[in-house]
């Protein structure tokens, strides 16, 4: 059974605006419609706005590293420790000295077959090769010494001046003897010692090229 139609007797405004023109615009639509035309806008301005003012996001504030004492410590002192350590050379003082042989070595001296001053000069550059003087004073030896004196080796002798002040405080405190007479009894042993040694090597060298020779001869 079909529902029946109800009969419209009175006008329904309702219904009336239902059924306006095309071309007719509801007046409360257009000016709903405006609304959201311009708040649209400016809603999407003020949103961007928005994110464009509003600050970034700030990171947390990392304390700088703070190097500890010990660790301040070795910075400083590195460049100290890496440069060379300075070697001190003890203060030195030259002293003239004037070195013979003894009377007993003359006779060797003269047959060794090399000149005897030679031999001497070399006697004295090997006792004070690693020679150092001591601080205290030797008296010079009483063994006689050789009148020939063009042997005599003369030079120039750097010796510790601490050592030397010592000797001239101890045994010499008005400075009035030759430096060389304090120092001396600790040298010429040694040089005469060297004058020994010498001749010996050269009596075994000169008999070695004497047996040498007659085996080539013979």
């Amino acid at each position: 059974m079909r529902k029946k139609i109800p009969t419209i007797t009175r006008p329904d405004p309702a219904y009336a605006a239902s059924l306006r023109p095309e071309g007719e615009k509801d007046p409360g639509r257009e000016e709903g419609d405006r609304e959201e035309t311009v708040l649209m806008p400016m809603s999407m301005t003020a949103d961007v706005a928005d994110e464009d003012q509003a600050p970034a996001p700030s990171r947390p504030s990392v304390p700088s590293p703070q190097a500890s004492p010990e660790t301040a410590a070795e910075i400083i002192t590195a460049p100290t420790a890496s440069q060379p350590r300075v070697r001190r050379i003890p203060a030195t003082r030259k002293i003239d000295i004037r070195v013979n042989a003894l009377e007993r070595q003359e006779e060797a001296l003269i047959d060794c077959g090399v000149d005897p001053a030679h031999v001497i000069r070399a006697a004295l550059r090997r006792a004070v090769k690693t020679w150092q003087l001591g601080p205290e004073f030797v008296p010079p030896s009483e063994e006689q010494r050789t009148r020939i004196t063009e042997w005599r080796a003369r030079t120039s002798l750097a010796v510790d001046a601490n050592a030397l002040t010592s000797i001239l405080h101890a045994h010499d405190p008005l400075d009035v003897l030759s430096k060389w007479a304090l120092i001396r009894g600790q040298i010429e042993p040694r040089v005469w010692a060297e004058i020994d040694i010498l001749l010996d090597e050269i009596a075994v060298r000169a008999a070695a090229q004497n047996r040498e020779n007659d085996t080539s001869t013979t």
